[in-house]
């Protein structure tokens, strides 16, 4: 009998991970996941509002990134996997995904970077969403500190930082810590071109801090000036009228209704259908 040489792996075992023909029972180098494709084609579903067809495609590169043992890109998929299911609702799925993502920051050693300071503030806004607001509070914390110790922080980091983390504090009545800290959201998103989104999103969110501090009938004058100004933000900001202006628009209009602002709620209501009809919005 002639001696061969013996199969490679690859011409027997079925590819771990179909992108690059990974074989099962290799120890292969990490083949990362194309993160700027999956975010881009993630905001062409969310332009849509297909949150089916967002939830399809993220659990889809989930598996790739963990067959591809592409961590870094676990840990941005399941950072958006938590954005989803909060946005949908789904406190249960949202938290475990949220669970996975910490674990990930401190199997990958970025706790103390900038990207773990994304983190901790991507799963304590969910935490902070379904009324876990302890821990929410504990996560802001870490964020604010690996955020601040940088200088490469970018100021829409920190200024989503200091609002979501001033909306904890007003869950448990640290009326106080949520002025300062939206005060310091107001500051850094003016640093922001298109921030002015941000900044009415944070202009609403004082005004509700006021009421709960205060009392409709003691706030009612200052509760006016902070809606006129979130509303005249929605003319000003330099931010493309995209799927995002149109979440943002939808999602404002219920402050002002409750406010008495009809008009202004039913317009930016109709902006944001007037961008999902234009971008092909899938049947719900």
């Amino acid at each position: 009998m002639t001696d061969r040489a013996p199969l490679p792996p690859e011409d027997y075992l079925e590819p771990a991970c179909l992108l690059n023909g990974i074989p099962n029972g290799a120890d292969p180098a990490v083949k990362p996941i194309p993160q700027q494709r999956v975010i881009e084609k993630m905001d062409e579903y969310m332009s849509r509002r297909d949150y089916a067809g967002a939830e399809r495609h993220l659990l889809y590169w989930l598996e790739e990134a963990r067959a591809c043992r592409d961590l870094r890109g676990q840990l941005m998929v399941e950072g958006e996997l938590v954005g989803h299911y909060r946005k949908t609702g789904e406190r249960d799925k949202a938290l475990a995904h949220g669970e996975e993502e910490l674990r990930l920051v401190e199997v990958l050693g970025y706790a103390d970077s900038i990207s773990g300071g994304t983190a901790f503030v991507n799963v304590a806004t969910a935490m902070n969403a379904f009324g876990e607001n302890e821990r929410a509070l504990e996560l802001f914390g870490r964020a604010r500190a690996a955020y601040e110790a940088s200088p490469a922080t970018k100021p829409e980091l920190l200024g989503g930082l200091y609002n979501n983390m001033a909306l904890t504090c007003v869950s448990i009545g640290r009326y106080a810590d949520a002025r300062e800290l939206y005060d310091l959201a107001i500051e850094q998103m003016g640093k922001v071109a298109g921030g002015e989104l941000e900044q009415a999103i944070t202009y609403l969110n004082m005004a509700d801090a006021l009421v709960a501090e205060r009392g409709m009938e003691q706030s009612e004058d200052a509760v006016e000036e902070l809606l006129d100004t979130a509303y005249a933000l929605f003319d000003a900001t330099s931010a493309p009228h995209d799927g995002y202006y149109a979440f943002v628009c939808e999602k404002c209009a219920p402050v002002f209704s409750y406010y008495g602002y009809f008009l202004a709620a039913d317009d930016l209501t109709g902006r944001a259908q007037a961008i999902y009809a234009a971008n092909g919005e899938a049947a719900r």
